[in-house]
């Protein structure tokens, strides 16, 4: 029998008076997965987000967290990290004293030395925060956050500001504690980041779940591209092509493969170079362009 999800959300809503934040929202978060929630600005995932890690109450709906209540917090914060885009820490408290307060804040076992190697803060322990860097600052937020390895942790922007080493340092601590069997739910600003480590992904838009799926599931609404360029005279392409304004073709096609062939032995047939030839599948930030148009389809249950 399969255990019971993480998360659990059912046909939530959030209202400030007229306005709906969030329109009957249902997701769940597996055990184990790194699951991203995306949205563009206003999308509610922030409100949506708030609600699950037991800052706000809901309009209407359910969500349980480890089968309880986020708003239990005795029950359900001692389990659970949460790295904010600004944790707020007090600017004269050392490195070493606001990894130690929020420590002791979770009810989770930890030690602080322990928690800043993992971060490469321990030559700043004894810092003050408000003589820190903002990728110091960054990475102090994920410190806490990550304090006694919690069962279930949330990351929002986790990366910004940091430098691209920070970046490579922070995603293997992630991978550790994933080992370890932690879940990660991941908001980002960053898609490519989404795309090589999220499990699954939630894309929301005006307050609705717009799609779920893998990355790979995702990507296949929408065509792949083929782009190139002829000298002229050339001879008309063998694909249904459009000429951008810089004088490009562009292919869109679900055949990728099938398509370039064609493509490539029509080339070598006439002669013909195929000049800046770019081909590849349709990634997440194309998706993500594509919310709110035609193009994608609601989510349906």
């Amino acid at each position: 029998m399969s255990s019971p999800p993480v998360i659990d959300v059912r046909s939530l809503n959030l209202t400030y008076g007229d306005f709906h934040a969030v329109k009957d929202l249902s997701f769940q978060v597996e055990a184990g997965e790194l699951y991203a929630l995306l949205g563009t600005n206003g999308a509610g995932k922030t409100s949506a987000l708030e609600i699950v890690e037991g800052h706000r109450a809901p309009t209407s709906g359910t969500v349980r967290v480890f089968g309880k209540s986020p708003r239990d917090r005795r029950a359900v914060r001692p389990r659970m990290g949460i790295m904010l885009q600004d944790s707020g820490f007090s600017p004269d408290l050392t490195v070493r004293e606001s990894v130690r307060l929020i420590g002791g804040l979770t009810q989770r076992a930890d030690r602080v030395e322990r928690v800043l190697g993992i971060v490469d803060l321990t030559r700043k322990a004894g810092t003050k925060v408000a003589q820190l860097s903002g990728g110091e600052k960054r990475r102090l937020d994920f410190a806490t956050a990550v304090y006694g390895a919690p069962e279930l942790i949330f990351l929002d922007e986790p990366t910004t500001g940091l430098d691209i080493q920070s970046r490579d340092h922070l995603w293997d601590a992630v991978d550790r504690l994933r080992e370890d069997g932690s879940t990660v739910v991941l908001t980002t600003h960053y898609l490519e980041e989404a795309q090589q480590r999220a499990d699954r992904v939630g894309l929301m838009h005006k307050g609705t779940f717009h799609r779920e799926g893998t990355v790979a599931e995702l990507t296949r609404t929408l065509p792949a591209a083929i782009q190139f360029s002829l000298a002229a005279p050339a001879p008309a392409p063998p694909l249904p092509a459009t000429r951008e304004g810089d004088g490009r073709f562009r292919v869109e096609t679900f055949s990728l493969q099938e398509d370039l062939h064609t493509l490539l032995r029509w080339a070598q047939d006439h002669a013909v170079e195929l000049r800046g030839l770019q081909a590849g599948p349709t990634r997440l930030d194309d998706v993500f362009r594509a919310l709110g148009s035609d193009q994608t389809a609601p989510a349906t249950s």
